[in-house]
């Protein structure tokens, strides 16, 4: 008995050494900077480009963004087991979930799922409701309304996504307009709009990148040569004007008309309205909250930005963080709405309490893609993907400068696209471009970062890995791989006519003239497209 536990202890103490020297030389081999084989080149785009292409052929996007995930990290250990798992989970998913400006946007997803909450519970959104089923007679009308909130609302994109989806819905609904349709409308007016918005985070967020230059200015004097986000606006007014639909979004639409919203058997969110009651609540139920959620989101953004400690209001604007701002400007509207209801005896603080588990299940479809996504880029950033683009953007640049503007807005939507990041793509390309030109060709300089910006704004837009894409999908309450699909012909025939424009703009360098002639090639092509798809 003795000899059994004798040897029942020495091989655990043999187990334990052998442990602890794995663990040493795992820690030292750590402590030594890994560099992984495939670091800085193209292998390092495949990652993303597996899981949109999964998504886009499966129609599901949580094991899609797994895959890639999982590839991503084979890449980066050499196929070795141990170091594939352990980079994939911590430097991946607890790395992601771990990072404060993370964390600070999933806080403000909840608390904004949590008000919405509220407000249907208290009465607001049915309210609206019939406020707009009076004033708003037709689908055009629902359409044009929720562009025109979506231009109103231009201080941030996740702020634009989920709170025009959540006061437009219910008047979209009773009009019959799809909810693939105002999932794209809304996505086309957050982050298009936002990026020609002097007061934005995404301003703040270009300005920052402009090293040795007046960024604010620089900003300014490139909204002209936005040619990509003047022309999605342009887009959506004419498509809704003029009924024009084709490609997977014609689809939905002929079958919202007929009484079917999701035309998927997918649809995640077809319970929600259960949530909205009818019988108390007044139009000042949904207004105030939303008044008071942008007053204190902008508060909370100049005031992450130094507005209180003596900075300017538009340099706090710049040097805002978007996260935090947003994250203490939504708890404080949250706070004041609980208040609020309970002074107008709309919503007993208990109702209040209970809806906090109700926003946050709201949500989950959102935040697990959410954190798939940015585990996703945390990948593609370690096998140096942004490297290889800046190396591959020096070597081009030169003997091109004509048509670099054209050439920067499709590596920017390229980019953008395959790591589902526009912020990313302004740190990479911005400064190479501001080196390639400054106090050379300042027009060149600036219709290029303008061009930069685009080609970012548009590969986020058509991204399904992409965080504003996600929001959007939420905001709308839209089966996320639908608002993909039906959005993709419209946004890469915007960047069709936008790269042509760009082109003209490198030998014309007349932002007035070019945008002109982007606004005629865009009419035209969606005259075409309405012929096409009436004939098809």
């Amino acid at each position: 008995m003795k000899s059994r536990k004798r040897t029942l202890w020495g091989a655990l103490a043999f187990l334990c050494i052998l442990m602890c020297s794995a663990i040493t030389a795992f820690a030292a081999d750590e402590a030594a900077e890994y560099v992984p084989d495939m670091y800085a080149t193209f292998w390092g785009l495949i990652p993303p480009v597996v899981a949109i292409v999964l998504a886009l052929i499966t129609k599901e996007v949580y094991s899609s963004l797994f895959v890639g995930i999982l590839i991503g990290g084979l890449f980066y250990s050499g196929f070795q087991f141990e170091r594939t798992v352990t980079h994939v989970f911590q430097d991946g998913i607890v790395g992601v979930l771990s990072d404060a400006y993370n964390v600070g946007i999933l806080v403000f997803l909840v608390i904004l799922g949590i008000m919405v909450c509220m407000m249907n519970k208290a009465g607001g959104s049915a309210a609206f409701g019939r406020w707009a089923s009076v004033h708003i007679k037709s689908r055009a009308g629902a359409q044009l309304a929720t562009i025109a909130l979506g231009v109103l609302i231009f201080i941030d994109d996740y702020f634009n996504c989920l709170t025009v989806g959540s006061v437009m819905r219910p008047v979209t609904d009773k009009h019959n307009v799809s909810r693939a349709k105002l999932s794209y409308l809304i996505d086309a007016t957050a982050a298009p709009v936002c990026i020609i918005a002097p007061i934005s985070s995404w301003a703040a967020a270009v300005t920052g990148f402009v090293e040795g230059e007046d960024g604010f200015s620089i900003f300014i004097r490139a909204i002209p040569y936005n040619y990509y986000a003047l022309l999605t606006i342009v887009m959506m007014i004419v498509c809704v004007l003029l009924k024009i639909e084709y490609g997977p979004m014609k689809l939905h639409e002929d079958n919202a008309i007929k009484g079917d919203l999701y035309t998927t058997p997918d649809r995640p969110y077809a319970n929600a309205e259960e949530d909205v009651v009818e019988s108390r609540g007044s139009m000042i139920d949904l207004v105030f909250p939303v008044i008071v959620l942008i007053i204190c989101c902008v508060i909370g953004m100049i005031y992450t930005g130094g507005f209180f400690s003596g900075a300017g209001f538009v340099e706090a604007f710049s040097g805002s963080d978007a996260s935090v701002g947003l994250m203490f400007g939504s708890f404080f509207a949250f706070i004041i709405t609980i208040v609020f209801y309970g002074i107008r005896r709309v919503l007993k603080f208990s109702d209040s309490m209970a809806c906090i588990p109700d926003g946050f299940k709201a949500m989950v479809p959102a935040i697990l893609i959410l954190t798939l996504a940015w585990t996703l880029k945390a990948m593609t950033d370690s096998l140096g993907a942004a490297e290889y683009v800046e190396m591959v953007m020096k070597s081009a640049s030169e003997g091109l400068v004509r048509l670099l503007p054209a050439i920067i807005f499709v590596v920017g939507c390229l980019l953008a696209f395959a790591t589902g990041t526009s912020w990313g793509t302004f740190g990479i390309l911005i400064p190479i471009v501001v080196g390639v030109f400054a106090g050379k060709d300042e027009t060149m300089m600036i219709m290029s970062i303008s061009a930069c910006m685009a080609g970012a704004v548009c590969g986020d837009h058509c991204s399904p890995i992409s965080d504003t894409t996600i929001m959007a999908s939420a905001g709308a309450q839209c089966n996320h791989v639908n608002h993909v699909s039906t959005q993709l012909p419209y946004a890469v025939t915007v960047a069709a006519v936008s790269f042509v424009t760009y082109a003209i703009a490198g030998l014309v360098r007349n932002p007035v003239f070019c945008l002109l002639i982007g606004i005629i090639l865009m009419v035209l092509v969606l005259f075409f497209m309405k012929i096409f798809s009436e004939r098809k």
